[in-house]
């Protein structure tokens, strides 16, 4: 069954557990409901469309019979994240995995974007995630247990001259779950950092990424991302890298000094 709650959330079915992801209906989001709509978890699912949520809480609830509640609401407004951070924290409702999906880049570098965009990149993949992994964790160290996975990026890793900003707030997104992790540490919660590279998702189409300009070696598929976050997470794993090829390049950029991984990347900007 699929639902809009109005007030407060709905608890999960006898012996289900229950999921919330943001950024549910597309991409790696969607890929994330529907690998724990087939495991038998109850969703929660939030976006910014209503007519997007309302059609793949239906499919997922029809192909799995689990229930699907869903959340209309932007996150980049004070409004939007409030409401999301009442089901987040709602005791009547709660949780046992969160997942903190919900991001985008912007097309432009920046110096050409607009600040306004810029500060709504930041409101959406910065705080957001700050605001929600708050509301989560009392309820779940209480309980003894749950889990909390926030998308970051590989882009985190190394400094790049295009997308800066998105760049920073996914360094952030990790080092904040790192911290948080040795935090919980013995708390019964699991916060795990997952890291994808270039996924075939509407992302890099909206960021203006050419899949043809990039190898095919380096495209990863969106199902096999979540499987190893998932997989990752319930081992207890604080950082996730899918892929062997961005594993390696995460090690290397570890062991090469800062300044020439800026010339390096400068160079492959100027090449692109």
């Amino acid at each position: 069954m699929s639902r809009d709650p109005s007030q407060g959330g709905v608890p999960a079915s006898p012996g289900r557990s229950t999921a919330q992801v943001t950024g549910g209906t597309a991409g790696i989001g969607a890929a994330f409901a529907a690998q724990l709509a087939r495991e038998g978890s109850d969703l929660v699912l939030v976006a910014r469309t209503k007519a997007r949520l309302t059609e793949k809480a239906t499919e997922l609830s029809q192909r799995y019979g689990i229930d699907v509640d869903t959340i209309a609401a932007d996150l980049s407004t004070d409004e939007g994240l409030a409401r999301v951070e009442a089901r987040v924290a709602d005791p009547g409702a709660p949780l046992d995995l969160l997942v903190n999906n919900a991001g985008f880049g912007l097309p432009e570098d920046f110096l050409d974007s607009d600040i306004a965009a810029e500060e709504g990149m930041l409101a959406v993949n910065v705080r957001a995630v700050l605001r929600l992994t708050h509301a989560a964790l009392p309820e779940m160290i209480e309980r003894g247990s749950g889990g909390i996975i926030n998308v970051s990026s590989v882009a985190g890793s190394v400094p790049t001259a295009t997308g800066a900003t998105y760049a920073a707030s996914k360094a952030w997104v990790t080092s904040f779950t790192e911290s948080l992790s040795m935090l919980v540490a013995g708390k019964g919660v699991t916060l795990t950092a997952l890291c994808p590279g270039f996924t075939r998702t509407e992302f890099h189409d909206r960021v203006g990424v050419s899949r043809g300009g990039v190898p095919e070696l380096l495209w990863l598929d969106a199902d096999d991302v979540v499987a190893a976050g998932l997989r990752d997470h319930r081992r207890g794993a604080v950082i996730s890298i899918p892929g062997a090829q961005y594993k390696a390049s995460v090690i290397g950029s570890r062991l090469v000094p800062r300044s020439v991984l800026r010339w390096m990347s400068a160079r492959v900007t100027a090449g692109a």
